[in-house]
C-alpha cells in the first residue's frame, strides 16, 4: 500500500520533471542547453518506464528501458561531437 503511493508520487514528480526538460529543449538559449535538456529528459523517461514496469509487474518494459539508455547515450555522444567538431562520426 505504502509502496504504491510512493511509486505513484515518484511517477508524478518525474512527469513534472519531463515537462521542465521539454521546456529547456524548446526554449534553451544555446544548442548545448538543448542537448542537456534532451539528455536529461532521456534519463527521466527511463525512470518513468522503470516505474511503469514496477506498477504493471511487466519485466518487458525493462528491456525497452535498456535499449532507450543505449540509444540515448549514443545519440548524446554523436550530437555533442557534432556541436564541438562539426562532424558526427
Amino acid at each position: 500500500m505504502v509502496t504504491e503511493i510512493v511509486i505513484q508520487g515518484s511517477l508524478l514528480i518525474l512527469v513534472g520533471l519531463l515537462v521542465v526538460c521539454a521546456w529547456r529543449v524548446i526554449v534553451g538559449p544555446s544548442p548545448a542547453d538543448r542537448l542537456q535538456g534532451v539528455d536529461t529528459s532521456t534519463s527521466v523517461l527511463l525512470g518513468i518506464i522503470v516505474l511503469l514496469s514496477l506498477i504493471q509487474g511487466n519485466s518487458n518494459l525493462l528491456d525497452v528501458a535498456l535499449a532507450l539508455a543505449a540509444f540515448g547515450f549514443v545519440g548524446t555522444v554523436a550530437i555533442a561531437r557534432y556541436l564541438s567538431e562539426g562532424r558526427m562520426f
